[in-house]
């Protein structure tokens, strides 16, 4: 089966998530920096560097949506605190898992009332554009995800007696970060939402409970949040969502098919496009597709950072068509399932892994869609 035609606005049918490995010398330079044996000037000039390089490889590959790897972020959801006053981390109430085992991670901490100190992401942004003749794609995290890994456990109670008094302070901070972000130029913004995929598990929704909380109250809760925080976005912005089970050193946190959601998720949430991790089975199948409006645009993640085994294309091509008997061609893309380095420390594979997939996700887009 193939569809004629590129695309001209994102999401491209070959787009990706957004962050990219770190070469040695940058995951070397953030652990200098911590360790005070580096200046401020001297790590930005590093990932400077590196984030020149990283845009020519995606360009040399084909790629219409740039990102700058998330080269200067820690984790994907760090520099949103950093910049943030009233939050911190600690550990949190999930841990990452595989076969060999389970890995305790950090999560946002509400600790006072929230103000954004600076934008957050706009020098990011100011210096991709300038660098690519491409599309720049901004990546930012959910808003779900400054609330769900502690919960109500996470948001300091003198500073907000009423829970929607700090949905209504976060909604607040990422409209004012997204019109800044607009006024830099930006055209093309993906969120990266963990929570909801994750409440799709039938043992998440059970560790929600055990916490005190209402699982099926927290999709609303986050859903409104989300609009909120997205209201009164320009009409040239597209703004996608990615939805994700935990991407860590090759770990994940959660399974379960998008059927638990997918009716409200794909109808109700203000996006134009969702990048659906569809790498294994513990996504499910993708029946939950028949649920996704014709005004939208639905990107699979077909591809896995998770491992360095290539993907077989007409596998690919395979799973593209089956995708297709719930939403048509013209509506589809594909995409890795996530970033390859949520985190500094990166996904188990190398760069030249890192490579090969992309190439292999440019290379199955035209052949699909010529």
């Amino acid at each position: 089966m193939r569809a004629a035609g590129f695309k001209i606005d994102p999401p491209f049918r070959a787009d990706h998530v957004g962050s990219l490995l770190r070469p040695a010398e940058l995951t070397r330079a953030h652990r200098l920096l911590i360790d005070e044996k580096l200046s401020r000037v001297e790590f930005v000039e590093l990932v400077n560097s590196a984030i020149r390089e990283v845009v020519g490889l995606q360009e040399d590959l084909g790629l219409k949506s740039i990102t700058d790897g998330e080269f200067r972020r820690a984790s994907y959801w760090s520099h949103f605190v950093d910049a943030i006053e009233g939050m911190t981390v600690r550990e949190a109430l999930f841990s990452f898992r595989d076969d060999h085992g389970t890995l305790q991670f950090t999560a946002p901490d509400t600790i006072g009332k929230l103000r954004r100190k600076r934008p957050i992401s706009v020098e990011e942004f100011t210096l991709l554009k300038s660098i690519t003749k491409q599309t720049p794609k901004l990546t930012m995290p959910s808003p779900a995800t400054m609330h769900f890994w502690l919960g109500r456990a996470g948001v300091d109670r003198s500073a907000y007696p009423d829970e929607a008094l700090f949905f209504q302070d976060l909604a607040d901070i990422y409209r004012a970060e997204i019109a800044d972000l607009a006024a830099a130029g930006a055209r093309y913004i993906q969120i990266d939402d963990v929570p909801l995929a994750m409440l799709c598990d039938p043992s998440v929704r059970d560790a929600v409970r055990n916490r005190g909380e209402n699982a099926e109250l927290l999709i609303e809760k986050y859903i409104r949040l989300t609009n909120a925080a997205l209201a009164n976005t320009p009409a040239k912005l597209t703004m996608a969502m990615h939805l994700c089970r935990g991407n860590y050193k090759g770990k994940w946190l959660s399974e379960g098919g998008y059927g638990y959601i997918a009716e409200r998720l794909f109808n109700e949430v203000s996006v134009e496009a969702y990048f659906l991790e569809y790498d294994t089975a513990r996504a499910g199948d993708f029946a939950p597709l028949s649920f996704v409006p014709a005004s939208k645009v639905v990107v699979l993640g077909l591809i896995s950072t998770k491992s360095p085994q290539l993907e077989s294309m007409i596998d690919l091509e395979t799973r593209v068509n089956e995708a297709s008997r719930y939403v048509p061609l013209e509506r589809l893309a594909i995409s890795p399932q996530c970033g390859f380095a949520s985190t500094v420390g990166g996904n188990p594979l190398s760069i030249d892994d890192e490579k090969r997939k992309l190439k292999l996700l440019v290379g199955t887009a035209e052949r699909i869609w010529g």
